[in-house]
């Protein structure tokens, strides 16, 4: 290299690159990877603080999350809660550590309790990275987004700054980190399209999971980089005797059954199509409020049945196929 000349970037072969090993991907089995960015995203009240704290608890303690995945790499856990009183904190905290049997005085939780801390500010990016390279957790849980910085949430610049200094906290340091932010009253095809803000956000995230009220239960859906995600799962907030709220529950056994999920697809983009009015996939997308793999399965799995089929246009139904049910 002659003198002047820019050093050239840091690159290996793709043969020497460092090989993924399956019991180092998950941090919490099949819900959040070992050293994965996202966001926990949800309406007001949809409880993504009691997610948020769920996964805090579960990594400090290697108790499973929700009581059902196990923690592959327990650790310590470092909390900031920007819209809740240190007696709010705790209280909570006791009340997972009570529901699984944990002793309160050994969880190894960290809990930041500065009243303001602005992340778009040099000072306390400096302060944050100091107190983890301190503390050095497993988990960095971040509640809410909207109280960690002073910009527009709408603005791509404002965000991407932002992103970027998680991205690279979360490299420094091999650490975890959740972001706990608002999603938009409107409906969307994917809930990470309804993020609220710059779309940056939805295309941050490694692992992500998003809360949407259904009456009394939420209805908890995630979504990974490079993993396929467990069905969604119905939640609901259980209490003690007393009527103080505990911890997070899976509700009717667990996991959406999936064989009927998508029949009742397939029954709804029935009704939706009919023979001679074709629809393109973007409008079915709309109408049918669901995201576009399932969609897309659905589609296949109708088609290779013979039950719809695609023109230029869109898909119709089959009229042979409903000749053949008609008789």
């Amino acid at each position: 290299m002659t003198p002047g000349e820019p050093e050239i970037l840091s690159t290996v072969f793709a043969r020497d690159l460092e090989r993924e090993r399956p019991e180092e991907r998950w941090l919490i089995e099949s819900l959040w990877g070992r050293e994965a960015v996202g966001v926990i995203g949800g309406t007001p009240k949809s409880m993504k603080s009691h997610l948020g704290l769920d996964f805090a608890v579960s990594v400090a303690s290697g108790t499973p999350a929700l009581d059902r995945f196990p923690v592959q790499a327990p650790g310590r856990a470092l909390i900031y809660l920007a819209e809740d009183g240190r007696p709010q904190v705790r209280s909570r905290l006791e009340a997972l550590c009570r529901h699984r049997r944990l002793s309160f005085d050994h969880l190894d939780v960290a809990v930041i309790v500065e009243p303001t801390v602005r992340l778009d500010s040099h000072r306390d990016q400096e302060r944050l990275r100091a107190t983890i390279a301190h503390f050095q957790p497993r988990l960095l849980v971040l509640d809410p987004l909207v109280r960690l910085h002073s910009g527009d949430e709408n603005s791509s610049q404002d965000i991407s700054r932002l992103l970027g200094y998680f991205r690279d906290l979360q490299r420094s340091f091999n650490l975890a980190l959740t972001l706990v932010h608002h999603t938009s009253k409107r409906s969307h095809a994917q809930p990470g399209q309804a993020l609220r803000g710059s779309s940056d956000l939805h295309a941050f995230g490694d692992s992500n999971a998003y809360l949407a009220r259904k009456g009394e239960d939420v209805l908890l859906t995630l979504e990974h980089r490079s993993a396929r995600p467990p069905g969604p799962m119905m939640l609901r907030l259980a209490c003690f005797d007393d009527g103080a709220a505990s911890h997070l529950e899976i509700q009717n056994g667990g996991l959406m059954d999936a064989k009927s999920d998508s029949s009742s697809l397939e029954t709804r983009l029935s009704s939706l199509l009919d023979l001679h009015r074709p629809l393109p996939r973007t409008r079915l997308r709309e109408e049918l409020r669901v995201n576009n793999h399932r969609l897309g399965e659905a589609l296949c799995a109708m088609e290779k049945a013979g039950k719809i089929r695609r023109t230029a246009e869109g898909w119709l139904l089959n009229v042979s196929h409903i000749a053949k049910e008609s008789t």
